[in-house]
């Protein structure tokens, strides 16, 4: 499975190597020195990469251009299939992408006149650039997947492939951690509420009387992503935004014109438009969240700590007071069972734990039920108060079918995978029209069907 995924992320590194930021390049003498089908590699593509590579550090074991060259001739492989293919992306889905790349690089570069500043170049000819890469990135991953996607594995291969596999080949599993948690949020008064409510009236008044809304988003703005930009969220889809803030986006229709008060789970906002293009908006928002009182604080941690005493004196189980208590709706109704991001299991290293809960696991038992303790959830900007339990535990052992089955599993069908696409990687050598400079014939590919 690790093989198999750094093949896949190798890849796709031209790709994602290749920002806008290497396009400030000008000065490189260019060259086709590769044809795959119908489309031409340039040197130019290889050196912006390997640039690229060297700027992040890159510690490749060998020559890093052939290394390049050969993965740019294994994109331009899936590219020439996906057109035989008849398969194309959203361009939608593309321009989304874009914009949410070239809202990072206005952020990482201060502002969009510096962005232009930084590159030489207007900001549509950098979104016209971008396009083409990542149209290509999805071109070239949804190819992949097609090839790849009806990779399946019975139970009895499973237990066939644990028991042909040297045991110290399978590979090292560590310490994973199951738990389960139960959230309480402290109230958020009335007059806390109104208070918020009427300093973002007081905004809305400002800007109908000329003041701009940009100075005030930096200014009071509680969301630190969008704040810098002076609120602006870049254009976005619906199922980008919270269904609240959403409706009232996509309903306003004159730029530079204010919304209502928004309420949102992240707080309250309010809504200036910028522009409306098809089905994406771009906005700019300033948002402010209540604040609890000292004294909703304390009631909250007493409120935790009373869950608790009840769970460890069985009057309820922890599953049962998840749901009847906890305030976190993503795992309420499964017992308060945390689900690992990264892989949708229920096991976690411990790397993957955040830190808070992390520290609790230290002293903690199997069964152990933690007292109250305060975190900060960070999606939404707010303090809450927490129990946990150790559901189980395994020790740092090697991959078994009792307790890895579905890692097991996964490094099957990954070598599955492997092996179909170097298989088809071989097939359409053979059958593409292929070219390659005499300067690069001699580069060690990992494929030799390029030198045919």
């Amino acid at each position: 499975m690790i093989q198999f995924k750094k093949r896949l992320t190798a890849l796709f590194l031209a790709l994602t190597m290749l920002t806008p930021f290497a396009f400030s390049q000008s000065n490189i003498i260019d060259e086709v020195i590769g044809v795959v089908g119908d489309n031409p590699i340039l040197r130019s593509d290889v050196e912006f990469q390997y640039q690229q590579a060297m700027m992040q550090g890159s510690n490749f074991q060998g020559d890093l251009k052939c290394h390049i060259f050969e993965q740019l001739l294994l994109q331009n492989l899936l590219l020439e299939q996906a057109k035989l293919d008849s398969i194309e992306v959203s361009e939608n889905m593309v321009i989304m992408q874009v914009d949410r790349q070239i809202n990072e690089f206005i952020n990482r570069a201060g502002s969009r006149e510096k962005l232009e500043e930084w590159l030489n170049k207007p900001i549509h000819r950098i979104k016209r650039e971008q396009r083409d890469i990542v149209r290509n990135q999805m071109l070239t991953q949804q190819m992949q997947g097609t090839i790849t996607e009806n990779v399946k594995v019975t139970p009895a291969e499973i237990r066939a492939f644990y028991r042909k596999t040297p045991q110290d080949s399978l590979p090292m599993v560590n310490s994973q951690y199951e738990i389960q948690q139960i959230k309480v949020f402290p109230n958020i008064d009335t007059e806390e509420v109104e208070r918020v409510k009427s300093r973002l009236r007081e905004f809305q008044r400002q800007v109908s009387e000329g003041r701009d809304f940009a100075t005030l988003a930096v200014l009071y703005s509680e969301d630190q992503g969008s704040a810098a930009r002076g609120g602006e969220l870049g254009f976005m889809s619906r199922a980008e935004l919270v269904p609240e803030f959403a409706q009232v986006a996509f309903n306003m229709q004159e730029p530079g014109r204010v919304s209502k008060i928004v309420e949102s789970e992240f707080g309250f906002h309010i809504i200036q438009l910028i522009e409306r293009q098809g089905d994406r908006v771009n906005v700019r928002h300033i948002l402010m969240r209540p604040k609890a009182a000292p004294s909703a604080i304390a009631e909250a941690q007493e409120r935790t700590d009373s869950i608790a005493r009840l769970i460890r004196e069985e009057e309820v189980s922890f599953e049962e007071a998840a749901l009847r208590f906890s305030m976190d709706k993503e795992t309420r109704i499964n017992g308060g069972l945390m689900i690992n991001p990264n892989n949708q299991s229920t096991k976690f290293e411990i790397q993957a734990i955040p830190a808070g809960i992390n520290r609790q696991l230290e002293k903690m038992e199997v069964d152990d039920v933690s007292d109250a303790f305060m975190l900060k959830d960070e999606r939404l900007g707010k303090d809450y108060f927490v129990l946990i339990k150790l559901k189980s535990k395994t020790e740092p052992h090697r991959a078994n079918l009792t307790d890895d089955y579905q890692l097991i599993q996964t490094i099957l069908e990954n070598q599955k995978r492997e092996d179909i696409f170097h298989k088809w990687i071989v097939r359409k050598q053979d059958e593409t029209y292929i070219s390659l400079s005499p300067n690069w014939i001699n580069c060690q590919f990992e494929f030799e069907g390029w030198n045919k």
